[in-house]
């Protein structure tokens, strides 16, 4: 199994890869995104023996169709156990029923209350396994728009062959998702508030890797979802939450809160690898670039709001880059085309060939404030659960939304606890979230975070000094 670049497929500015350098280098020498050269797929039989299966048995299955062998099935095996004990919930990512024929997969029972800790509790053991072998420490660095920071952290916290360097937008974050950041005391751990939105965030963290003097300099590495591995791992509860709900046998339906579309993605490769996905509608806040892509076939960046689903709040969806790479036939050169001159210009115009291809798999809606409120308020009132305003933003999708087949199941992504929220789920319900354990005790620990400019050349120096103190 080797890895290409979205941008030149194997060309000599990327060649192919396998699957752990992929894991480690984050992005591609020439800007694009790794994805396999060939996907796997699985067959009815195999999919339907997943039922009744530990989650972390499912996962392994699953990674280790992706690793090319480099990695022994005991030792990835290992590896998912030791992940998923993290969890409070013995599933892991359990399916939980709401009203007839609409169902949560809960995948906030990690240490940090969101769903970026399926993926990131197993990268920061890929990433032991892997620096371990080679005596080498890298320096990761992520941005955030609220989740994947705190996931990270708790992750790569302490290891011995990493850094973590955690870059979030000031005043754009909950306290919450701050603080699971900002209060670890470990020395491999800095954190930074940037004067700017996540999108500035994420093109500095672009920029850090298009640097190949300062790339090499501090061995810069990626877990944001442009890290191929956290999309198969995101795989995998697509899978499991599909079987619990009568997979192989009849098709499932998701809806997917979305802002940098790794997790709707993680969706497209289930499908792609034989899962019968019957759609997934893709659930924006205002912040709408790929709900309006689907609608329009225009992919065009505006201006980030900020709102009360703030994970949700970009302008510049990364994996998108992967679906089109798709959906063009896998053409690395229209796609380095395009996301160049999208980086210049802020919009590209979808061919109709590849807008038939995103639309046989998604669809999109936009919802707003006011409709977000109203689906946690409704959520409470009409079953008893309470929400995150990101599951809010897919329930109230899915709701209004029409499949051909109306026996199909829908399941909602929710991605978040909502105690990770409390000012949004009170300020609509007029109820508090039950503090988890995890959660617990932040508000009297210590903050410890710089605060610098949404400028790449100053955090730029900024991580070099961390690598060097």
């Amino acid at each position: 199994m080797k890895y290409v670049s979205t941008r030149t497929g194997s060309g000599p500015d990327a060649p192919a890869v396998g699957f752990l350098e992929a894991v480690l280098s984050g992005l591609a020498p020439d800007g694009g995104l790794y994805v396999p050269q060939t996907w796997p797929e699985l067959t009815a039989e195999e999919i339907a023996a997943f039922a009744g299966q530990p989650y972390h048995r499912v996962a392994a299955d699953i990674l280790g169709r992706f690793t090319g062998g480099e990695i022994p099935y005991d030792a990835l095996e290992e590896m998912c156990e030791e992940a998923y004990s993290t969890f409070t919930h013995a599933a892991t990512c359990p399916v939980k029923q709401l009203t007839p024929g609409l169902f949560l997969v809960e995948l906030f029972h990690g240490p940090s209350l969101a769903f970026k800790d399926v993926a990131m509790q197993l990268l920061g053991r890929l990433y032991d396994y892997a620096l371990a072998r080679h005596g080498r420490t890298m320096t990761v660095v992520c941005a955030t728009s609220g989740d994947t920071g705190g996931a990270a952290v708790e992750a790569f916290r302490g290891r011995a062959n990493a850094r973590i360097v955690a870059l979030f937008p000031e005043g754009r974050i909950s306290e919450v998702q701050r603080r699971f950041m900002t209060t670890a005391g470990e020395s491999n751990v800095a954190c930074v508030s940037v004067d700017g939105t996540f999108d500035d965030c994420q093109a500095i963290l672009k920029t850090m890797f298009g640097d190949d003097q300062f790339r090499n300099a501090v061995d810069l590495s990626g877990v944001n979802s442009i890290n191929f591995a956290r999309i198969a791992a995101q795989a995998v509860y697509y899978f499991t939450a599909a079987v619990a709900l009568g997979a192989p046998h009849r098709s499932v339906a998701f809806a997917v809160p979305t802002g940098n579309f790794g997790d709707a993605f993680a969706g497209w490769v289930a499908r792609r690898m034989g899962l019968p996905i019957a759609g997934i509608l893709v659930a924006t806040n205002s912040n709408d670039i790929v709900s309006r892509a689907f609608e329009t076939g225009r992919y065009a960046r505006g201006v980030v709001a900020a709102t009360q689903s703030p994970a949700m709040d970009i302008q510049v969806a990364s994996n998108f880059e992967r679906l089109y790479y798709e959906s063009v036939r896998r053409d690395g050169v229209e796609t380095g085309r395009a996301f160049r001159a999208f980086a210049e210009t802020g919009v590209i115009d979808l061919p109709p060939q590849a807008l038939s291809a995103m639309r046989e798999t998604f669809t999109g809606a936009s919802v707003t404030e006011d409709d977000t409120a109203r689906s946690m308020l409704s959520t409470l009132n009409e079953t008893g659960e309470l929400v995150d305003p990101h599951t809010a933003v897919a329930l109230a999708a899915a709701r209004r939304a029409s499949l051909p087949d109306p026996t199909t199941p829908m399941a909602v992504l929710s991605t978040a606890h909502p105690a990770k929220f409390p000012e949004a789920v009170s300020a609509a319900t007029g109820a508090t979230p039950e503090i988890p354990a995890a959660a617990r005790g932040l508000a009297a620990r210590p903050e410890r975070y710089d605060h610098l400019p949404a400028d790449a050349d100053a955090i730029m120096a900024y991580v070099r000094a961390f690598v060097t103190r």
